[in-house]
């Protein structure tokens, strides 16, 4: 079973690239982040012609939340991370595939920071955590993937000083991605890949695609339940120089 995250960066204007994608890299479900579509808008007849069943959590300009499965339907188990009543941002959505709990997480940029927005990067964190714990304790099969908007470690990001006061990779952040996979996830990516950098996202600007300036923001936690079923996982780099391509690439994995 090959699952991706992918923050799309808007599902209808990138359309023909993700179509593409999903063509040749043949994902049998995939979490999509920052849709920037509304629930009617959303491109259900367009995946359904590929192949692909749908679920999805939409909001008008930003967030947006989806989860694709090939040749079945997801089976919706929620569309909010609990937790707070007045959070209205599409940025969690949680089906069944396959025998599988997926999600699809976009947390919060964070920026600027300190401040409010940062603020509440940490608190949705926190809200996350304890989700995840939850799930953790009915002993299912669980891959919590998605855009967490945290570079982890020194090795995640490119080597430089421009970002030191970016929100992606504050050690608050940090520390709360971190209290998150010691709940007893395995971060799939960096379990199979641990000297590689992996970058799954670079910045329009500044010429960062071209200079491979890049960070990894895209992860794939795996419960203890599925995580022995981990045998290959990558990132599919090639999509982000396409032409009008998102700013991030597809990190996938393959369970046996």
């Amino acid at each position: 079973m090959k699952i991706a995250t992918f923050n799309i960066n808007n599902v209808n204007r990138r359309l023909p690239n993700l179509l593409a994608w999903l063509r040749t890299a043949k994902p049998d479900a995939v979490s999509l982040q920052e849709l920037k579509s509304t629930d009617a808008d959303f491109p259900v007849a367009a995946f359904e012609k590929a192949g692909y069943g749908a679920v999805w959590q939409g909001q008008k300009t930003w967030n947006g939340v989806a989860i694709l499965a090939r040749n079945t339907e997801p089976v919706l188990t929620r569309t909010a991370l609990p937790g707070d009543r007045d959070d209205h941002e599409a940025r969690y959505i949680e089906a069944a595939v396959n025998g599988i709990i997926l999600t699809s997480i976009y947390l919060p940029n964070g920026n600027p920071q300190p401040g409010p927005k940062f603020d509440y990067k940490l608190d949705w964190f926190r809200r996350l955590r304890s989700h995840a714990a939850k799930l953790l304790k009915q002993d299912i099969p669980v891959v919590l993937a998605g855009d967490y908007n945290v570079a982890p470690a020194a090795m995640d990001i490119y080597p430089t000083k421009s970002w030191d006061k970016d929100a992606l990779i504050q050690p608050k952040s940090r520390a709360a991605f971190r209290t998150l996979v010691e709940q007893g996830w395995t971060d799939a990516i960096r379990t199979l890949h641990p000297s590689k950098p992996m970058f799954t996202f670079w910045d329009y600007k500044r010429n960062r695609w071209p200079r491979d300036a890049g960070l990894r923001l895209d992860h794939l936690l795996l419960s203890p339940e599925v995580a022995p079923r981990l045998t290959k996982a990558g990132v599919d780099r090639q999509v982000r120089g396409e032409e009008g391509a998102s700013d991030h690439a597809p990190a996938w994995i393959v369970l046996k």
